[in-house]
């Protein structure tokens, strides 16, 4: 039964004109108005993102300070608030004044360019088709891999259980949900078999919860399952945190994931930090920032980088969204809208 519970390095004119950043704490304060400057002068933005990505953006929060504290000016306050990526969306549709957005899937940020709050054209502002990163969906299982996962046909065998976020509102709970889906119609199964072997993972499934760093308890901290099915940074973070308690596996095929950055529109231009929120996001692609999104596990979209930490992102086969369905709408409505693929599997998981 299931349970809902890099530009290589700044040019002396960018960084003459960079302002320093703090890397604030974790929340979701509605910095509203006059309020995107502190008494002191600073510029306040507030990155909205997905669930597991805390350390990262605390460690690239830092290193933009520093960069810009090199060459003086005022300095910028950045607020981090993280949560399931639906939910975020929702949450800035609804009033929450982000700045900039880092979310999990396209659709969510597609959201709020159809809410208005982001420009046309928005995947073309930063490059890489405003990707500094990707990801993907791997495993984790608890020391020796006592149940042999190996797979995911593995997951279906008796006496397994699955730990994985609800895809109503994670985007891991998504990516999981659809990876499975693709390991069997890319590897020649029809619909009807892919929604069979889902629909036995999900009645494995002990747990829905609502993102993936409350997944990540449930399995790590708790020890509820047998797998996690999560993404590859959290995956590490979640195994250097068990102290050996925890092993990685990487399945033969597993979905890309494409995390996208965005500027909120709507929301730097009323409160002119455009200029800021914009530096901020083209430090992601400067050769320090990948640097530091390849050390937390993500998979930097620079070339170069890539190529130097090849070690720790093994090849698998990465299937985009596009070759189980026309896109991410199609996705959305055919898995995940009310009626949808999920919600009949659920139904019969109950």
């Amino acid at each position: 039964m299931i349970r809902t519970s890099l530009i290589s390095a700044f040019s002396c004119a960018l960084l003459t004109t960079l302002i320093g950043c703090g890397s604030g704490a974790s929340g979701s304060s509605n910095l509203s108005g006059a309020g995107n400057r502190t008494n002191g002068g600073s510029v306040r933005l507030l990155n909205v993102s997905y669930d597991p990505t805390r350390e990262l953006w605390k460690d690239l929060n830092n290193a933009f300070q520093s960069a810009s504290a090199k060459v003086g000016g005022s300095s910028v306050s950045i607020k981090q608030s993280h949560g399931a990526s639906g939910s975020q969306a929702r949450a800035v549709i609804d009033g929450l004044e982000a700045d900039v957005v880092s979310l999990a899937l396209w659709s969510d940020t597609e959201q709020l360019h159809r809410k208005g709050l982001i420009k046309d054209g928005w995947e073309e502002v930063f490059p890489n088709r405003s990707l500094p990163y990707t990801s993907t969906i791997v495993f984790v299982v608890r020391k020796g891999n006592p149940k042999s996962v190996r797979d995911w046909s593995d997951l279906t065998r008796d006496g397994i259980e699955v730990i994985t976020p609800n895809p109503k509102t994670s985007g891991n709970g998504k990516l999981a949900f659809l990876a499975a889906w693709g390991s069997v119609v890319l590897n020649g199964g029809t619909e009807v078999t892919a929604r069979e072997f889902v629909t036995q993972i999900y009645k494995k499934v002990p747990v829905l919860d609502t993102g993936a760093r409350g997944a990540t308890s449930t399995f790590a901290q708790k020890g509820i399952g047998d797998v996690h099915l999560t993404w590859e940074n959290e995956a590490h973070l979640e195994i250097a945190e068990a102290k050996g308690e925890l092993e990685l596996i990487y399945p033969k095929i597993s979905i890309l994931a494409e995390p996208h950055v965005a500027l909120v529109d709507q929301n730097v231009d009323r409160r002119g930090t455009r200029a800021v929120a914009q530096k901020y996001l083209e430090f992601l692609y400067t050769a320090e920032g990948q640097e530091i999104i390849a050390k937390h596990f993500y998979r930097p979209t620079n070339k170069v980088v890539l190529t130097q930490h090849r070690a720790a992102f093994p090849e698998l086969r990465l299937f985009a969204i596009t070759e189980i369905s026309k896109g991410w709408d199609d996705a959305q409505s055919r898995f995940f809208a009310d009626g949808g693929e999920f919600d009949k599997i659920y139904q019969e998981g109950k």
